[in-house]
């Protein structure tokens, strides 16, 4: 017990290293900045305020989201997602898969489930030993079921997800416009003390030069180390980005979430201005502040409820021979859906919702989730 314990506590030691690395640079770039740039390299002091302003206010919103990242505990599912102490010593003692699953079906009942796995059946956590509500999954390194969870960051020792999502957004923007700003202020000095750097001595630098000083080499690295910063985080930023406007997660995008219908990579999407203010919220003047704003309760997502294609071929899940899907009710919206959807596109899709199963309950034991055109 106790080597399992020392090796546990070792890598959670070790996992705060890239966190302490990322520190580092940023508490050298603010020092080469500041002082070996705007107070020994700068000599106009009108320059020197400027850059020095719009330095600060970025270090501060970086900082701050990078903060609120890495501190942000992740949000696990409710207690109602946990099993019944006596259906869960049931699911213990069963053997079966089969036997396992019928336990899980009648425990889904009450829940606004949608989402299954590929083969079908209720997304259970043996782990943590809950249903997984949709688009949870368990994060290993976490060791726990994390909502909405999008990938686990080693940069930020952290599992991005429903709670942290935009912070790790606003992170990225803020490290980008950081470094962006960095670059492009020390680009000027930064090819002055490379001339420099190529002359022999100092008495054959033009009287408009900067001198030969120890600054030169924090301003040339801050250069090179904004720059490749710049170039990584602008594609992971793009990338995320179009994950939001898309309304997956990393999982999702490389996994597409598997419906009663079958899976539907855009299952989730709502249109872009939707699938934005899901994650930012519907008050834009907090976008830009690393608060929490985003929409919803990370349990229940509001899902594209039209008729589905008829050339789209219809999955229909048994959990055992002779008990259909349809056994299992479809769950209303949540307060949390119905705050993304207006309330003319909620009532006609809950009409065609009804209507939809009303017909196919007349004709078959087959469920289907229609899906919206995508605005």
């Amino acid at each position: 017990m106790a080597p399992t314990h020392v090796l546990r506590c070792c890598q959670r030691g070790l996992a705060w290293i890239p966190v302490i690395f990322i520190a580092l640079v940023v508490c050298w770039s603010y020092y080469a900045y500041v002082v070996e740039l705007c107070i020994f390299t700068i000599p106009s002091i009108g320059e020197q305020i400027v850059y020095l302003i719009f330095f600060h206010l970025s270090f501060v919103m970086f900082v701050w989201s990078y903060w609120k990242t890495i501190f942000t505990k992740p949000a696990n599912p409710s207690k109602e997602f946990c099993l019944p102490k006596a259906e869960k010593e049931r699911y213990e003692k069963e053997e079966r898969p089969e036997s396992q699953q019928e336990i899980l079906w009648r425990a889904a009942t009450s829940l606004p489930l949608y989402t299954r796995t590929g083969a079908g059946a209720i997304r259970y956590c043996d782990r943590c030993q809950v249903i997984k509500p949709d688009r949870c999954h368990h994060c290993s390194a976490c060791d726990m079921c994390v909502l909405k969870m999008d990938h686990h960051c080693p940069w930020v020792n952290n599992c991005v997800g429903f709670s942290n999502y935009k912070f790790f957004i606003l992170f990225l923007a803020y490290s980008l416009v950081y470094c962006l700003f960095i670059a492009a202020t020390v680009l000027q000095y930064f090819i002055k003390f490379w001339t420099l750097c190529r002359r022999k001595s100092a008495e054959n630098c033009p009287k408009n030069e900067l001198p030969d000083t120890h600054a030169k080499f924090h301003v040339l690295f801050l250069f090179f180390v904004a720059a490749m910063f710049c170039i990584s985080i602008l594609s992971l930023f793009s990338y995320h980005l179009w994950l939001v406007g898309k309304n997956r997660s990393t999982i999702e995008a490389f996994r597409a979430p598997v419906f009663r219908t079958g899976s539907d990579k855009n299952g989730f999407s709502l249109g872009f201005r939707k699938n934005i203010a899901q994650v930012f919220g519907d008050q834009k003047k907090y976008w830009l502040l690393p608060v929490f704003t985003s929409q919803g309760d990370g349990v229940t997502f509001p899902t594209r409820l039209v008729n589905a294609d008829a050339e789209q071929a219809t999955v229909t899940l048994h959990p055992e021979p002779d008990k259909s899907a349809a056994e299992v009710p479809v769950s209303p919206l949540s307060e949390s859906q119905n705050r993304l959807l207006s309330n003319d596109q909620h009532a006609n899709n809950i009409e065609d919702h009804l209507a939809n199963n009303t017909l196919k309950s007349a004709e078959s034991e087959t469920i289907t989730i229609s899906m919206e055109s995508e605005s």
